[in-house]
């Protein structure tokens, strides 16, 4: 385990970065406040559910509650969404009030963080994280939109394209420079989260679209480390792993691997990979001066395929957003904000615009998720 930071993990890009290959990082993980604390804390996960609970209290009192005895917060996603579409109307009405409370919530949010001079002529938001997986996320993401432009405030919100498991693996890609792409079939990316840590190879599909728009995840895997009671170290072992797997299964498959790990983690990240704040859901102390894990990653796999390993570690907020890289040449500044166990936010500008084909295919892959989320708005 490498506990010397000043080891050197990469040539290709600092570590948290605000310039990438592509864009400018303008700002994430901003920590708004308002008398209340933590803006965030508004628009999370546990938000929702708290709200949720809120709406099921009259109906408890009366011992007519449709959910029963379970907590709000054990309710699948999976069910509330049937609950939402299902012949049960008093269950249904419940999980839709919670869905418009929370998008007010959602739009306050938004509106604050619109305000802010790093969000600033923001034209396109895309929210990702794991409540955008669920029909009621959807309902509650567009509801938002049109909250925000009844007042007049001209900003599209869109779910993000890409399941949010395979955009923070997909995203990593465009922390390496494009160059690194040409002459393999793919990279190895990690994205750490307060619950599991998932590891992929992310085929780029680079000679079908240069652009990246046609990446996908080839193979992962996931370990929930919450339940194992992990250590820090414990974490780190079972992550090379998991990667070394990773790289046997692409070399049996001929797949070729370039020497690059793009790492997606929660919290602010220095330049040198260690982190300043914001990974206490992890296992152990992340954020301590003794521990840098693009080093001890690079100490373990120092080689992919014979050439150095490459590493750059970026939040995981900026990098679930990053994947959207190739359906955004048609604005110039944009942002995400992801919704999980806190709300994760960046906001980008675009540095380097696609031209010719992509940049029509950018403007066409647009469209078709605007024409979408009509057919989706016609069916509720």
């Amino acid at each position: 385990m490498a506990d010397n930071i000043a080891t050197s993990t990469t040539g290709i890009a600092r570590h948290g970065a605000a310039r990438l290959p592509s864009v400018d990082v303008d700002s994430f993980n901003i920590e708004l406040r308002d008398e209340d604390g933590f803006l965030g804390d508004r628009a999370s996960k546990g938000a929702f559910r708290k709200i949720l609970d809120r709406w099921r209290k009259p109906l408890r009192k009366s011992g007519e509650d449709p959910f029963g005895d379970e907590p709000s917060d054990k309710i699948s996603k999976k069910k509330l969404d049937e609950m939402l579409v299902g012949e049960d109307t008093e269950a249904s009405a419940v999980v839709h009030s919670a869905i418009e409370e929370f998008a007010q919530e959602l739009a306050y949010v938004t509106r604050r963080f619109l305000n802010t001079k790093s969000w600033a002529g923001t034209e396109r938001i895309v929210v990702g994280g794991g409540f955008r997986e669920s029909r009621m996320g959807e309902l509650a993401i567009a509801r938002t939109e049109i909250i925000l432009k009844s007042e007049d405030l001209k900003v599209d919100i869109a779910p993000i394209r890409l399941h949010p498991d395979s955009a923070g693996l997909i995203g990593a890609l465009h922390l390496a420079p494009s160059w690194i792409f040409e002459a393999h079939d793919g990279v190895l990316a990690v994205d750490i989260g307060g619950t599991n840590i998932r590891c992929g190879v992310v085929e780029t599909r680079w000679k079908r679209a240069p652009d990246l728009s046609e990446a996908t995840v080839w193979k992962s895997q996931l370990w929930r480390h919450a339940d194992d009671e992990a250590t820090r170290e414990g974490a780190v072992k079972r992550l090379v792993k998991m990667l070394k797997d990773l790289i046997a299964d692409a070399e049996a498959e001929g797949l070729k691997l370039a020497p690059f790990i793009g790492i997606a983690c929660p919290g602010v990240i220095d330049e040198d990979g260690g982190i300043e704040k914001g990974a206490q859901n992890l296992p152990g102390n992340w954020a301590s001066s003794k521990f840098n894990l693009p080093a001890s990653l690079a100490e373990a796999i120092p080689e992919i395929g014979g050439h150095d390993t490459a590493i750059v570690m970026h939040n995981d907020g900026v990098v679930q957003g990053l994947a959207e890289i190739p359906f955004m040449q048609d604005v110039e500044r944009w942002g995400v904000l992801t919704i999980g166990t806190g709300l994760g936010n960046a906001r980008y500008t675009n540095r380097r615009r696609e031209s010719g084909r992509d940049a029509r295919k950018a403007r066409n892959n647009s469209g078709d998720q605007k024409r979408d989320k009509k057919a989706k708005k016609a069916k509720v």
